[in-house]
């Protein structure tokens, strides 16, 4: 009598890149204003470059960006992440690579500055790219 195996289950979220995790959820801006912010269209009223900083330093300057860039009344903001740190082959020791690139929409979906972000999509080329969101900001009220 053989022992049968049970199925593998996996328990690791591979769900993608921050890209493609991004490009999934929806919509919740106007269509036509959405396509335009995609084509690279819209431009941006202000921008913060977190290049740099560290996860510490780069959260509170984030949250006070955003939080004031509304209180200022702009809808449209530019959070500049960097790509990460290139992969060195020669180099033993594994690092992460692009910590505040996939941090910041985290971030961006926690107290306090949830209730200030209609949408977060990734930048066009001209704007920054893959190193860069656009951050929809909703109307202050």
């Amino acid at each position: 009598m053989g022992t049968r195996a049970l199925p593998r289950t996996e328990t690791h979220d591979f769900s993608g890149t921050t890209s493609d995790r991004l490009s999934r959820e929806p919509v919740r801006m106007d269509s036509k204003a959405y396509g335009r912010l995609k084509r690279g269209k819209l431009v941006p009223e202000a921008r913060i470059d977190l290049h740099g900083m560290t996860l510490d330093q780069a959260y509170p300057a984030l949250t006070g960006f955003i939080l004031s860039s509304q209180a200022r009344g702009l809808r449209l903001v530019l959070v500049i992440t960097g790509k990460g740190l290139r992969e060195d082959p020669h180099d033993p020791m594994p690092r992460r690579r692009g910590v505040l690139k996939t941090q910041v929409p985290q971030w961006l979906r926690m107290a306090p500055v949830a209730p200030a972000v209609l949408q977060v999509s990734e930048a066009h080329i001209k704007h920054g790219g893959s190193g860069a969101y656009y951050v929809y900001l909703k109307r202050r009220r």
